[in-house]
Parts: structure tokens; sequence; C-alpha cells
């Protein structure tokens, strides 16, 4: 008897997100050594099995949709090649811009590239089975089981699993609060019009991810003014992201603009370890109520508007009763339907997925060289920047179906991006 598992709510959300981007995310990391692929291809394997949405397919029978278990070849996940460095990039891109169908029987494909005496491991997930935090997670975990399972001989099975709900956000509150958050009916983000100038949506358009990196002095100088201003990191370059659009997109200067930072819930709970790998992720949005005579008011705004969410106990769980409700008591079909009325899917987001902790995503004492992890692709006319940094390291990116001059724009935008960091850094 074939095997089934719920769509979870967040499972239902990113499914609806078809219609605005491919819910694809990226990993890259690289590495001075040549991986064990015999190794990797048994931690990947038992990492399937303690986490079978991940070797599941989704059934949109537009009542109750629902996950069912498949079998799998390691091949279906895993791609070993052996590549020249001047064709390293071209390979790597390619493998990264794939989408892989709800419908299929993997939702994850793992790459590992062979440079030289080098690797580039590269992997692309399914978003409805888990977010940036726990692809984070799932990767160190990958990280130490092979690790373990190379040097020890210690069998590769250590992967959290249990309740994929995202009723686990209210485990640690009270009943007073429990009560109040699960009140919580109504969407405080609203609707924006201001949008990123990308070109005309055409059937010839194709996913690219567009990146750009910064040093590790630049990150400190980010840190360390943000520091001075009552400004986190993510502040600074929510601040750049919002001056260098005014410029970008010609916006009025007097207009007030949005963008939609991701939150994770997690930070409502305080033990996940009986958790299986799920998404926790919600958004917040930020608004500044016009540019500002110069960079450091637009910090103002950014930095109050902040704030105010994060004053809010229950930060990131408005809307959340109110979408479970709609799934539970109607049909998928017309619970989409009634949400997409009710729902802003933001045209502007920005993700800071974080650090990459070099050490726990190091492979048998190999510690990664370089590497970033990406949102999804998104369609026009959204756009999602990403943020990551490795060894303090930033690198910013987007990932955009589009053509050369699409590409050539967020080139623009991350120029000007660099130019408003160098203004807040000064």
């Amino acid at each position: 008897m074939e095997r089934k598992l719920n769509a979870e709510l967040w499972d239902k959300m990113h499914y609806l997100f078809r219609d605005f981007n491919d819910r694809m995310v990226h990993v890259e990391l690289h590495y001075d050594f040549r991986i064990d692929i015999d190794a990797l291809k048994t931690v990947i394997t038992c990492f399937f099995e303690k986490a079978p949405v991940l070797h599941s397919s989704f059934t949109d029978n537009r009542i109750h949709p629902y996950w069912t278990v498949k079998d799998y070849h390691i091949n279906d996940i895993l791609t070993v090649k052996e590549v020249s460095e001047e064709a390293l990039a071209e390979e790597i891109n390619a493998f990264l811009v794939q989408y892989i169908p709800p419908e299929s029987a993997v939702q994850m494909k793992v790459a590992v590239f062979y440079y030289g005496s080098c690797s580039a491991l590269c992997l692309v997930e399914n978003h409805m089975c888990m977010d940036g935090g726990d692809l984070k997670y799932f990767m160190k975990s990958l990280c130490q089981n092979y690790t373990d399972f190379v040097e020890n001989g210690i069998s590769p099975v250590a992967l959290r699993t249990g309740t994929r709900s995202y009723e686990a956000v209210y485990e640690d509150f009270t009943a007073t609060e429990r009560k109040m958050a699960k009140s919580l009916y109504k969407n405080i983000n609203t609707k924006d019009d201001h949008g990123f100038p990308l070109t005309p949506d055409s059937i010839q358009d194709k996913s690219f991810i567009a990146r750009r990196k910064l040093s590790a002095e630049t990150f400190d100088k980010i840190r360390a003014a943000g520091k001075q201003h009552g400004a986190t990191v993510n502040d600074m370059l929510l601040t750049a992201y919002f001056y260098s659009l005014y410029e970008l997109a010609l916006y009025d200067p007097e207009d007030s603009v949005s963008i939609s930072c991701a939150i994770d819930l997690r930070r409502h709970i305080k033990d996940n370890s009986d958790q299986g790998v799920t998404n926790q992720t919600a958004w917040m949005q930020c608004r500044v109520p016009r540019r500002g005579g110069n960079i450091f008011e637009t910090l103002d705004y950014v930095v109050a508007s902040s704030n105010q969410f994060k004053q809010d106990r229950f930060m990131g769980l408005h809307g959340l009763p109110l979408l479970s409700l709609g799934y539970k008591i109607m049909p998928l079909a017309a619970s989409e339907e009634i949400i997409k009325v009710g729902y802003a899917n933001p045209l502007l987001a920005m993700s800071n997925i974080g650090i990459l902790e070099p050490d726990k995503l190091a492979l048998s004492g190999h510690e990664p060289t370089d590497g970033f992890m990406s949102g999804a692709v998104k369609y026009k006319p959204y756009v999602l920047l990403s943020a990551t940094s490795l060894r303090k390291e930033l690198t910013l990116s987007m990932c955009v179906r589009g053509n050369e001059e699409d590409r050539r724009i967020v080139e623009h935008f991350f120029d000007l991006l660099e130019k408003a960091i160098g203004l807040l850094t000064a």
C-alpha cells in the first residue's frame, strides 16, 4: 500500500506560489579536495529515508492535496561530473536553475562537479519541503554526518524527524498567548505597486542567477556603521536596497515604498529537536514613507519600521489562523482562489539567509572555500534579493526568469547597491 504524508499548511502555500516563482532553493559550496562520492551517496540515501517528504510526489487533487512516498534510486538525486575550470561556472549555473516539478518522485537534486583537485557541491530543493532555515540545518547535518561516516564509520542517520506542522510555533506560548496568537486572523501586510523595473514578461525568458560578492572588509564596515546608528546588518542591507531602487526605478522621492523581509518563525520555538525538516517562514513588511534627503534618513525610516515589528510578541504570526481556516474548511481549489484575493504577494522582497558557518560545513576537515545560498527564481514582476555570508564575505543574489537586458538591469542594481553601501559606511 502506498504511504501518504499530510500536505502541511506551508506546503500548500508554497504550492500556491507556483504563480509567482519556481519554488527552488539553491546551494553552492566549493571545497579544496575531491569529495568521496560513495560516502556522499550513503549520507544522502540515509537522509532521504529519515525525511520521506524528500522522495515524495505531491498530488493536487483540488480537494485535499497530499504527498505520496515514492521509490527512488540515488542516481535520481545525485549527478557527478568532471569539468574544466573554464566550464565550471556554466555547468553550475545550468544545474542550479533547474526546476523540480512537485509531481516528481524526488524533491531535491544534488551535484558534485570535480575540477582538478577541487569539488563543487551544489543542491537544489523544492521550497515546499523546507525553507532556508532548515536547508541550512540540512546542509550542516549532511556535512557532519559525512565526516563522521568517513572518519569514524558512524552510520549517517543524525537528521531530525518529527512533525512538519506549522502549529509548532504556538507550542511554547502560555495558554493566554496561544489563544491570542490563534486569533490573529488579519494579515497586516498591505499591497504596494512599486516594483523592480524589469522588461515585460516573455515566453522566451530563461532563468538565471545574478550575484555580487562583497569583501569581508566591507561586511565589517557595514556591521560597524550599523552599530553606530542602532541598525542591524539586515537594516543596513534593506536601506541600501530601498535607496538604490528609488534611483533604478525612478520612483518619486516622496513615494512610500515597502519591501517584504523573510522572518524565521523558529524565533517562537525554544526547542525544535522533535520536528522534521519543514517550513517556518513568514514575511515582515518594511516600509519607508519617502526616500529621505540622504541615505541616513532612509536608514532611520528602515530602523523605525523594523523595530515596530520586532516589538510585536507575535511577529510573523498574523494571518496564519486565517490561512489555516481557509485550507481546513474549503477544498484546495476554492481556498487558493480566496487566499489569492486576500494575499498580497510582495513585488519586492529580501531574504537574509544569514551566516554559512565554514566549520559546520566542513567535509572531513575541509572547510568550504566559497559558497552561497539563494531563494527561488522569481517570475516577473516579482523579485527577491537573497543574502548569505561565508567568512564575512557577503554574497547578494537575485534569481530571475528574464533575458539579457534583465540581467544588465540586475547588475546595474548591484552597482547602485554597492554605491549605497559605500555611502552608509563612509
